[in-house]
């Protein structure tokens, strides 16, 4: 299995498929695999090159606090060793964060950048949603930890959709049996990098053309943040599925995953 030190740890990675790189950084409690869904297409248009982030999966998870500013830095030490510069970047909530400080922190490492349901900073009221996610953590058996994620990530339309609502109910399923569960001080180390994420002065740096992506029926990370991440910065696109929450990328997948081929293939050159 691929494993790296960087940053002090030892970090987990796989890489998919062939052409320009693509790094794809995934949101909290979820692994690098996450991203089979958007793999199965990607993989045949990019060399597709996936982590898990420090605190999940088969990376280290030491002690927290975590920063998205130190998350940055273990990416750009994974891409130091694999020798790249110049790739594509997609980052998923908290990974859209981490993105925006790979940016910031490792111009030179970012080709483009797609951020999907991101912020720029939490005011209090996302600051109170990820400290229950911590508390529900630390209550919850893993099926009923699933369910509140759920819950927060997926929209009216899927639950009302009876295939979509078997998958949740499956879902759930999978994770009561995890043989690689997050362990309560990871999330809590990703929860404190969420919450203390503020790089809204300095979004105005970025220079790599930008998509910014979410869901209009986003409760997890409303739609106002995914404005004032595209309003600070300089030229970037706005998309917002209407009636999709902040999983609108698993809702809508063959739309999602095209469209993001269709704008990388084609995104100017900053």
């Amino acid at each position: 299995m691929p494993t790296i030190k960087t940053n002090g740890i030892n970090f987990y990675y796989e890489e998919r498929g062939s052409g320009e790189p693509l790094l794809l950084i995934m949101g909290i409690t979820a692994p690098g695999a996450v991203w089979n869904v958007h793999l199965a297409d990607w993989k045949h248009h990019f060399r597709c090159i996936i982590g898990d982030n420090r605190g999940v999966g088969l990376t280290d998870k030491p002690a927290g606090p975590y920063s998205t500013e130190q998350m940055a830095d273990d990416y750009a030490g994974l891409l130091d060793s694999l020798g790249l510069e110049n790739v594509h970047v997609i980052g998923c909530s908290m990974g859209s964060t981490i993105a925006q400080q790979l940016a910031i922190r490792h111009p030179h490492k970012v080709k483009s950048l797609v951020l999907m349901c991101p912020w720029a900073r939490c005011d209090n009221y996302a600051k109170g949603l990820f400290q229950h996610i911590m508390n529900a953590k630390a209550r919850f058996r893993p099926e009923e930890f699933s369910l509140y994620i759920q819950l927060l990530i997926f929209s009216k339309s899927s639950w009302d959709d009876a295939k979509q609502h078997e998958d949740l109910e499956n879902g759930r399923s999978v994770d009561a049996f995890n043989p690689f569960p997050q362990p309560l001080h990871g999330l809590e180390g990703q929860a404190a990098a969420c919450i203390n994420h503020n790089a809204l002065p300095e979004l105005g740096k970025i220079n790599a053309p930008t998509l910014v992506i979410g869901g209009r029926e986003d409760i997890f990370t409303p739609v106002w943040m995914a404005e004032e991440v595209a309003g600070g910065i300089p030229g970037a696109e706005l998309f917002l599925y209407d009636k999709l929450g902040h999983a609108f990328h698993f809702e809508n997948t063959e739309d999602f995953n095209a469209r993001v081929r269709n704008w990388l293939t084609s995104a100017p050159v900053a």
